[in-house]
């Protein structure tokens, strides 16, 4: 092999090697509190109180990290904040999406069914702020040898249309602020995929936007399953992975950038907040799901998307 030849060669692979290092962005998880159960969905409130939901319960925290138990639901999710205050959830044993009164209390459900089918255990959702619904995943029962779960929206007058099914655990599921995309964790395949939004409701052709990083197990990482997702304020896509105490950071066009500590091993989720919206509230759990759970905060500097509507 001529000399060129093999310089070439040995560049390509130190460029290769350098690309892979850097995508590991050095930021130090701050543990702001811990919880009996491994936990999930985390949210910000208008008055910028915390959420994130515990075993059968949902815990309220201030940025201090000072927590209180705020409601009990049976086995809560995915979660967010409407502009009048109230919150919907996602909760499996409910078999819904729960809507609750600004201090916690159960009001009618905002979906328990889909064209006279019962939901079987809605996981996570995301606002269409503009239209007045939301989109919401139903992994239930789903995995990628029984791949039965769907994507369903609910419009303004609160009836639940389904938008694809198919799918292998469906789970973090994040509309862009123009409502022209929507991106879907399918966790069972380790993989983000991207739709295009014709209307509210109405989805074109799933298509994989990035496959995930798999697990090393010389790290101690034991699994790879994506999980809860949110944007930055410049539409790059974070993404919680499950097993491999990492969130991963994807560009638009679903190129990996970075690779964030998640503090948790079972990352579950993660959201912006904080009084400059530059840090990242990871959840999870600290081992194995069975055992104790903890929230994390990256201060990562960069500005999320904001997913809270302006208060009534």
């Amino acid at each position: 092999m001529q000399r060129s030849a093999l310089l070439g060669i040995l560049t390509m692979l130190l460029s290769t090697i350098s690309s892979a290092a850097d995508v590991t962005k050095k930021v130090e998880p701050v543990k702001l509190f811990v919880v009996p159960h491994y936990c999930e969905g985390v949210v910000f409130d208008h008055a910028g109180q915390g959420y994130v939901s515990e075993g059968d319960s949902i815990v309220q925290f201030s940025p201090d990290g000072a927590h209180r138990d705020w409601a009990v639901t049976g086995a809560p999710n995915g979660h967010k904040v409407l502009a009048d205050g109230t919150h919907l959830v996602c909760d499996a044993s409910q078999h819904a999406v729960l809507h609750l009164s600004p201090d916690g209390k159960l009001l009618p459900a905002a979906s328990k069914e889909c064209d006279g089918t019962p939901l079987r255990g809605p996981n996570d959702l995301s606002l269409d702020t503009a239209h007045g619904g939301f989109y919401f995943s139903d992994p239930g029962g789903s995995d990628d040898k029984n791949p039965i779960g769907t994507v369903h929206y609910v419009d303004a007058q609160g009836k639940t249309h389904l938008c694809d099914s198919g799918l292998a655990f469906p789970n973090g599921i994040v509309l862009v602020p123009d409502g022209k995309r929507l991106y879907l964790a399918e966790s069972k395949k380790n993989r983000v995929l991207v739709y295009d939004v014709a209307e509210p409701g109405k989805l074109g052709n799933r298509r994989v936007l990035a496959d995930l990083p798999v697990k090393d197990e010389t790290l101690g990482q034991i699994d790879n399953q994506p999980d809860g997702m949110c944007l930055d304020a410049k539409g790059n896509l974070y993404v919680a992975h499950y097993g491999m105490r990492q969130v991963q950071v994807l560009s638009p066009e679903g190129k990996l950038l970075w690779r964030l500590p998640g503090g948790n091993l079972t990352t579950s989720n993660v959201a912006f907040g904080g009084p400059k919206m530059d840090q990242l509230f990871v959840t999870g759990g600290l081992g194995p799901e069975s055992g104790g759970g903890g929230l994390f905060r990256l201060d990562v500097g960069v500005k999320g998307q904001v997913v809270l509507p302006a208060k009534k």
